[in-house]
């Protein structure tokens, strides 16, 4: 199911013809578990890595007690309220992305709260980042599918840092190129591999040359 406002974004795009690459925004273009550690800090709080999640990992510095649930909910919409404007950029996506997009059109598919989505789409154009930006609710793989339909393509490349997001296009639209991409090796590590995606990594100069080589550039 696509949301109206998500739908409302997709069909305002356009495209050349060229390949596709759908490509996920937080913890792949930009640092977000590394902020929110930051703004979680100022409330006497820290993040346990203990698995894949923020839901039971984001704990009481004093007793180690997991926060309420409707506390980190809370906590993760201040975060996009106030920090989506300013997150900073991880190394080598803005250069790879602009390299990519030479060869290929490029559309950034965020989940976060739509309310942040124009800070968003102002601090990757600050970055340097031109591409179309749509954000989303729920499983991207609807939207995914979407993308294709629009584009007149029958596969792409998508790059997400979620397992389930992963899963969902591959569900969706398993004719695209999956590319895992988990930058932050303390959530990696529990993460088992997934034998439908093409390349998994953290690093932008290995996701790079291996999406060029999937659209033919």
């Amino acid at each position: 199911m696509i949301s109206d406002i998500t739908l409302g974004q997709l069909e305002c795009l356009t495209f050349t013809g060229r390949p596709l690459v759908i490509c996920d925004v937080d913890e792949v273009i930009v640092h977000f578990t590394r902020d929110f550690e930051r703004l979680i800090a100022l409330e006497n709080l820290w993040l346990d890595t203990a698995s894949f999640a923020l839901n039971g990992n984001v704990r009481c510095r004093d007793t180690g007690q997991p926060a309420e649930d409707q506390r980190v909910s809370d906590l993760i919409n201040r975060f996009f309220d106030e920090r989506t404007r300013h997150m900073e950029t991880i190394d080598g996506a803005v250069e790879s992305l602009l390299h990519i997009g030479e060869a290929a059109d490029v559309v950034l598919l965020t989940n976060l709260p739509h309310s942040a989505g124009e800070h968003r789409r102002e601090n990757l154009a600050d970055h340097g980042l031109p591409f179309p930006v749509v954000t989303n609710s729920g499983p991207k793989g609807p939207a995914i599918s979407d993308l294709l339909r629009r584009a007149g393509r029958r596969d792409a490349v998508f790059i997400d840092d979620s397992p389930n997001f992963i899963s969902s296009a591959y569900e969706h639209a398993p004719e695209v190129h999956l590319i895992h991409f988990l930058h932050d090796q303390r959530f990696a590590r529990h993460i088992a591999p997934l034998d439908y995606v093409s390349l998994r990594t953290g690093r932008w100069d290995e996701a790079r040359p291996h999406v060029m080589a999937l659209i033919g550039a």
